[in-house]
């Protein structure tokens, strides 16, 4: 049963939130001791997941990988590609992952407590590397983060909640979130058309079934698909119904492709009134103006980014049919605004918003750009 509280403010309303349940298990292929799983709880009692990869080498830089939001862990860790762990293992580093609050191994998103991307920024992140430094000592920490996870470190690190950094790698989009027209209209359209009706996307058709509230939101999602799969149309074709494109179809491999549903959860539509108040910024803004719990974030990270005291790579692929050329817009931004900033940006020809990190060729087009950013200041 589901317990409803009145809504007060921009407060939103809870719900019994499960911070009991363990998050679901990773997939992957290292052995069973080189994985610990750490229990690890947000002060606000959200149960989230940290892994660490063990190295035998405690004299390894840190790298702390950040899913994107319906994400998880698991993007990182691919079994079916030389993925990302696979490539920072091998060169020298220790890899810590994440699995904050939207992520699709915790039930946040369906039967939790409902959040918005300031608790994040306030508690996730920075609990997480507050952790990390305590596990590490005096190791540099490094952080490479995608999409969503990317978004809100750019608001712990304008709040300067995640201060000494050695440096950041942040894909898809950082502190100038641009979305094309279409998609930020239907975003908006969505959330007033469905708001009341259902609380979130679903990607994967099985659990639903043909009769269901969801058909139509599929039905509108294979329209002019080249992929008969239900999940890949809702992800490559719509995007959860914005009409974006998440990935170039072909980079990605026939396993990965059949594993879209388990790769990534259903998308909250009450995440909605915040990110469409971000987009329409153009900057990543504080949800929470009058709870003083929220006031360690800057109304406005963009105004803030002043207080960034890490050098960051932005990276992002020149089909990225979500955020556009947002990476390129926040160098330039920041290029005019704070240039005394340590940002570089860098584009990958051929890919997409996820395929830099799920593309089968990923680990040959991608992750150099990476390493060499990660090598140049380890």
């Amino acid at each position: 049963m589901i317990f409803r509280t009145a809504t007060t403010g921009t407060r939103p309303a809870l719900r019994r939130v499960r911070t009991t349940v363990a998050p679901r298990p990773l997939r992957h292929r290292l052995g069973p001791a080189a994985v610990e799983e750490i229990p690890f709880r947000a002060s606000d009692g959200v149960r989230l997941g940290l892994t660490r990869v063990e190295t035998g080498d405690s004299g390894r830089p840190a790298v702390l990988l950040l899913h994107g939001h319906t994400a998880s862990a698991d993007m990182f860790l691919q079994p079916e590609t030389r993925n990302l762990v696979d490539v920072l293992l091998d060169e020298g580093y220790e890899p810590w992952l994440l699995d904050w609050r939207g992520s699709c191994r915790l039930p946040y998103n369906e039967t939790g407590q409902r959040y918005t991307y300031d608790d994040v920024a306030l508690y996730d992140i920075p609990e997480a590397v507050s952790y990390i430094r305590g596990r590490i000592g005096d190791r540099p920490l490094f952080v490479v983060a995608h999409c969503i996870g990317s978004l809100t470190l750019s608001l712990s690190m304008s709040a300067g909640l995640v201060p000494g950094l050695a440096g950041v790698v942040s894909q898809g989009v950082f502190l100038t979130p641009k979305l094309a027209g279409r998609t930020s209209l239907r975003m908006t359209v969505a959330g007033e058309l469905l708001k009341g009706r259902i609380d979130h996307i679903p990607v994967d058709f099985r659990k639903v079934g043909l009769r269901s509230k969801y058909t139509p939101l599929f039905a509108l999602a294979s329209r002019r698909a080249s992929c008969p799969d239900p999940t890949c149309q809702m992800l490559h074709n719509s995007a959860w119904g914005t009409g974006a494109s998440l990935f170039v179809h072909g980079n990605l491999s026939r396993t990965t492709h059949d594993r879209l549903a388990e790769l990534f959860g259903p998308a909250p539509l009450w995440i909605l009134p915040h990110l469409r108040r971000i987009e329409l910024a153009r900057s990543v803004v504080r949800w929470h103006d009058t709870d003083h719990r929220y006031r360690a974030l800057p109304p406005n990270a963009l105004d803030a980014a002043g207080r960034i005291d890490t050098p960051v790579l932005l990276l992002a692929g020149s089909e990225n049919g979500l955020w556009l050329d947002s990476q390129k817009l926040c160098h330039d931004v920041l290029a005019r605004r704070q240039p005394q900033l340590d940002v570089t940006y860098t584009e990958i020809p051929g890919y997409g918003h996820l395929d830099p990190f799920l593309g089968r060729g990923a680990a040959l087009d991608v992750f150099g750009h990476i390493l060499e950013f990660l090598g140049e200041r380890r």
